[in-house]
């Protein structure tokens, strides 16, 4: 897993590891206040029956990243998914594919973000929306 610096740091990283982040094989390559990139090497394990990259993996890492920005604008609060809207644009065979998530809007308890997917190429893969609920946090 990289070891970018700023939001998360390696004690979050190596938790991370052990959940459904470590299960995918994603890989932090950067972070700010701004905005969060995601990067996966796509094996064969990801693809779907017709040999293209599973739409869930698609919409898992569109929602990690967006979580990810969600949860660094709210440091010290809980945030989770409520809703999330995708968009296939086109199809992915193994190779990298990177993730970017930002803030669409704030306000209260509710987080909108957004985030592209893209191939080696730089071409649109799927791009998607989700709002998060910000939690009350529990002793």
């Amino acid at each position: 897993m990289d070891k970018a610096k700023g939001l998360y740091d390696e004690a979050v990283l190596e938790l991370a590891s052990r959940t459904f982040w470590g299960y995918l094989g994603c890989e932090l390559i950067r972070q700010d206040e701004r905005e969060v990139v995601i990067g996966l090497d796509i094996r064969e394990h990801h693809l779907n029956m017709i040999g293209i990259l599973h739409g869930g993996v698609h919409t898992s890492l569109l929602d990690t990243a967006m979580g990810m920005i969600a949860m660094s604008a709210r440091p010290g609060e809980d945030v989770v998914t409520s809703s999330l809207n995708i968009h296939f644009t086109a199809p992915a065979k193994v190779g990298r594919v990177t993730a970017i998530a930002s803030i669409a809007h704030m306000s209260g308890r509710m987080i909108t973000a957004e985030g592209r997917l893209t191939g080696e190429d730089g071409k649109l893969l799927s791009l998607a929306t989700a709002s998060f609920r910000v939690l009350e946090r529990k002793g």
